[in-house]
């Protein structure tokens, strides 16, 4: 499994949750994004956050990487950084 972490700044968090929940609850998955997973960090104090997004390979990872960078963020947002990960270990305890 590998990760893509996205950090983010917002001047507005609640803009910023709101914009991503509208997007992933709408069902329609952009192309490249197929099976991911994702998760959404935030420090309301701070209107920092991390976008962390889970995919099955290397090569989803790069074509998620692809689709995420095509995507405008909300006119609040800022993304910061982008890193990638390999994640050798995944459980739920």
């Amino acid at each position: 499994m590998y990760a893509r972490v996205a950090t983010f700044e917002s001047d507005s968090i609640d803009d910023a949750i709101e914009l991503v929940r509208t997007e992933v609850e709408s069902g329609d998955t952009p192309a490249g994004l197929e099976g991911a997973k994702m998760l959404m960090l935030v420090d309301r104090e701070t209107g920092k956050g991390l976008g962390v997004t889970l995919f099955e390979s290397e090569e989803a990872m790069q074509r998620g990487d692809e689709a995420l960078n095509s995507m405008s963020p909300g006119a609040t947002e800022r993304r910061t950084a982008v890193e990638f990960y390999e994640v050798p270990v995944q459980t739920v305890i």
